[in-house]
């Protein structure tokens, strides 16, 4: 077991101490990739060798460590890659470890009677799709033809899910910053990332107040993206839902921007893909990945002059959050 996922048990209004937790896991490794509200990543290879021990018995002591120093429980999930962590975390409890085994026919015996719905990414309406012809479990999914998963649910997602269901992680541990709750860039040990979470006050059932939500993160990344001279080539979004669940969709844009109405347009493109049907969500992230110098970055000229007129007044937004702070632009003034 090389690769732990932590989602600590925080009370809704203690989750500014998500911080201060990350800094705990990187006491023991600096790849640590946050996964706001309450959760992490940690790649403890190198901790392994350096310490002399396993990720289970680390994941023991980073549990001791979070319940002394911050009152604060959590439930931990360990395997050989990200996405078999995430998956056994589902099955942890306070107290007790879940992990994969390392070896192939136990990472196959592990996964085989789980629901498709318990890999990340797999949404409601994939799985709904994949249960209707009975491919329920992982360990179907796994034993069905590609091309049969390739006609249901098309070739990338079914080869992509066939991997998965196979029990190969091809994902790794990325360093990020901490969304909580404006944005702010890292690219220490990793890519840069910039990211915006907008938790809601209650579970959240409303898809207006999900795509308001959506539209003040976009905005507020764009800004952002501008104002270090930055665009983005791709975008993330995570849903976190009450039951602490997540799901994360990501999307590569047509070309890198910073224009708050493309991320926007592109933010509600995957939230309409993930498909909720009243789902409670607690919080949504949005992620500005593959960030490159905003002067390399081709601008593909549209000759709209709707659009053309919003950059000119985000141009304008941009110069009074200057001088007046990011509080100044109301959000949802630039939407056209």
């Amino acid at each position: 077991m090389t690769i732990v996922c932590v989602r600590f048990q925080l009370p809704q209004a203690y989750e500014a101490a998500l911080p201060g937790l990350l800094g705990l896991l990187e006491e023991f490794t600096p790849v640590v990739e946050a996964l706001p509200p309450d959760g992490a990543l940690a790649d403890l290879r190198g901790a392994e060798r350096y310490f002399g021990r396993s990720a289970v018995e680390l994941a023991a002591v980073i549990r001791v460590r979070a319940l002394a120093l911050y009152g604060v429980d959590c439930v931990i999930g360990a395997g050989p890659g990200p996405m078999l962590a995430r998956v056994a975390l589902r099955d942890a409890r306070p107290g007790l470890t879940c992990e994969v085994p390392g070896d192939p026919d136990g990472i196959a015996e592990f996964l085989a009677d789980r629901p498709v719905t318990a890999l990340p990414g797999v949404g409601t309406a994939t799985a709904r799709t994949l249960c209707e012809y009975g491919l329920d479990t992982l360990g179907r999914v796994a034993a069905a033809p590609l091309s049969t998963l390739q006609r249901l649910i098309g070739a990338k997602t079914a080869r992509e899910l066939h991997e998965k269901a196979n029990g190969i992680d091809r994902g790794r541990v990325v360093p990020n910053a901490v969304s909580l709750p404006h944005s702010r860039l890292r690219s220490s040990g990793g890519t840069p990332i910039l990211a915006a979470e907008r938790p809601f006050t209650r579970d959240e059932l409303s898809p207006d107040r999900h795509r308001r939500a959506l539209l003040s993160a976009a905005e507020e990344l764009g800004a952002r993206l501008r104002a270090l001279d930055k665009v983005c080539g791709t975008l993330t979004l995570t849903a976190r839902y009450a039951d602490r669940t997540a799901t994360t969709r990501t999307r590569t844009l047509k070309e890198p921007t910073a224009h708050s109405a493309a991320l926007t347009r592109t933010a509600y493109d995957m939230y309409e893909s993930l498909g909720l049907q009243r789902a409670r969500v607690r919080a949504l992230t949005l992620r500005a990945e593959s960030l490159g110098p905003a002067e390399q970055a081709s601008y593909q000229l549209t000759f709209d002059p709707v659009d053309e007129k919003v950059r000119r007044i985000e141009e304008a937004a941009d110069r009074v959050r200057a001088k007046f702070g990011p509080g100044a632009v109301r959000p949802g003034a630039l939407a056209a």
